[in-house]
């Protein structure tokens, strides 16, 4: 599983002219499930994203978590976070979990989240959906948990 986190001013997600999510200061989750992963990998993933020391206290520039900046988070699936080009010109899916797992997973670690974060959105599973965003720093992590 790989999340793609981004310190953000905003965010938002919209699928065709319908705005579906917002959030102001906090993290946008761009999250990718492949065909290991399990609940237990989802739920690390998850209280890693949360317990993050990305945002600025008083004295440092990366000392408080989003709960801490009690911030808000936007998660996003995306399945071409799986993808592998180390061979050729296109992307191979073959490391993604299946579409019904995806999405459970995706659900328990937006879940997870859930549980420690007031704010938490998401987009829509599965649709093509339109990102837009203010990254704030920037700050731009890849997480990945096996």
């Amino acid at each position: 599983m790989k999340a793609l986190l981004q310190r953000v001013v905003r965010a938002s997600v919209s699928v065709g002219d319908a705005e579906i999510a917002a959030i102001g200061p906090g993290l946008l989750v761009f999250l990718g499930v492949e065909r290991d992963d399990t609940v237990e990998t989802a739920t690390r993933l998850a209280n890693k994203t949360a317990s993050l020391r990305v945002f600025p206290s008083e004295n440092k520039p990366m000392d408080r978590s989003v709960v801490d900046a009690e911030g808000s988070v936007l998660v996003v699936s995306q399945f071409t976070l799986a993808a592998d080009v180390r061979k050729g010109n296109r992307p191979s899916f073959s490391y993604a979990a299946a579409p019904d797992e995806a999405e459970q997973l995706v659900n328990h670690f937006v879940g997870v989240l859930r549980e420690q974060i007031k704010d938490v959105a998401t987009g829509r599973f599965g649709a093509n959906m339109q990102v837009a965003l203010v990254n704030d720093g920037p700050v731009t992590l890849l997480l990945h948990q096996a």
